[in-house]
C-alpha cells in the first residue's frame, strides 16, 4: 500500500487551495494598493490645484534665482503673511498693469539702504547676507539712499540687481517705492520649468536674524512626495495581476 503522503493527487489537492488564497491575498492587497494610490495621486494634484498657482516670469530681472520664461510655482497666500528675504507675486497699478515677481527686502518700518561698504544691503543698518543674488559687491548693486518703508507696505528688490525695474525705480513716490502687503498675490516657492532648473528656491537665511525671522516653505514639498507615491502604489498594484499570471503559468508549464 502506497502512503498517502506519496500520492501527487493528494498533495496536489492539498497545495491547490493554498496557492489560490495566497492569490486571493495578492489580489487583495493590490486592490489596495492601487485604491491607496490613486487618493494619494489625485488627492496631492487636488491639494496643490487648491493651494499653488503657476505663472511665468518674463523678464531676467530674478535672474539667477529665477531665469526669464521660467514656470514657477506660488503658494496663494495673504500679504499679511509676507516675511523678508520672500519671493511673492504682486501686482500694483503704480507698478503696472500686469503681476511682477520680486524678492521682499524691507517691510513696514525698516530702513533700508545700499551699500555697506562691502556692497551688501541694509536693513536696519544691519547688513544682509544673499548668497542667491547673480553679481554681488558694489558692482552688481545700484547704490541708493536710505529710506523708510511706510507701514503696511513692502519694498522689493530683483535678485539680478543690476538689470531689475524695483522699488529703486520709485523711491520719488509717495510711498518711496513701496507696495501695499494687499497687493501680494501668492509667494513663489519653486521653479517648475524648464526642466533643467526645476526645484525648490533657495532659503533667504540672510534676514532670519531680523524682527519677524523668515518664512516657512510651503507644503510643496509634502504634495511632491504624495504625488510620486501615489503613482508608485498604482503602477505595483496595477502590474501585480499579469506578473501572478505569468509567474503561475510559468509553474504549471514546469510541473506539467
Amino acid at each position: 500500500m502506497r502512503d498517502r503522503a506519496d500520492d501527487p493527487g493528494v498533495r496536489m489537492g492539498e497545495a491547490g487551495p493554498s496557492g489560490e488564497g495566497r492569490g486571493r491575498l495578492g489580489g487583495v492587497l493590490s486592490g489596495v494598493a492601487v485604491a491607496l494610490g490613486c487618493v494619494l495621486f489625485l488627492g496631492g494634484f487636488a491639494w496643490g490645484a487648491v493651494l499653488y498657482q503657476p505663472y511665468t516670469v518674463p523678464t531676467d530681472s530674478m535672474a539667477p534665482t529665477v531665469k526669464a520664461d521660467s514656470r514657477v510655482l506660488a503658494e496663494r497666500i495673504d500679504g499679511d503673511e509676507v516675511r523678508r528675504g520672500d519671493v511673492v507675486v504682486f501686482q500694483d497699478k503704480v507698478w503696472g498693469s500686469v503681476p511682477m515677481v520680486k524678492r521682499v527686502v524691507g517691510v513696514g518700518g525698516d530702513r533700508v539702504a545700499c551699500c555697506d561698504p562691502e556692497g551688501r544691503l541694509t536693513v536696519n543698518g544691519k547688513s544682509v547676507e544673499e548668497p542667491y543674488l547673480g553679481s554681488r559687491g558694489r558692482e552688481g548693486q545700484r547704490p541708493f539712499e536710505r529710506t523708510s518703508v511706510p507701514p503696511g507696505r513692502l519694498f522689493l528688490l530683483g535678485d539680478n540687481r543690476s538689470d531689475s525695474v524695483d522699488s529703486r525705480a520709485h523711491l520719488a513716490d509717495a510711498a518711496h517705492g513701496a507696495v501695499p502687503r494687499s497687493a501680494v498675490e501668492a509667494r513663489v516657492d519653486a521653479v517648475a520649468w524648464p526642466a533643467g532648473a526645476v526645484g525648490m528656491l533657495p532659503g533667504a537665511q540672510g534676514f532670519a536674524a531680523l524682527p519677524g525671522g523668515t518664512s516657512q516653505q510651503g507644503p510643496l514639498r509634502l504634495i511632491g512626495i504624495a504625488v510620486v507615491a501615489g503613482f508608485v502604489l498604482i503602477l505595483g498594484g496595477a502590474a501585480y495581476g499579469p506578473v501572478a499570471r505569468r509567474l503561475t503559468s510559468s509553474s504549471r508549464s514546469r510541473s506539467g
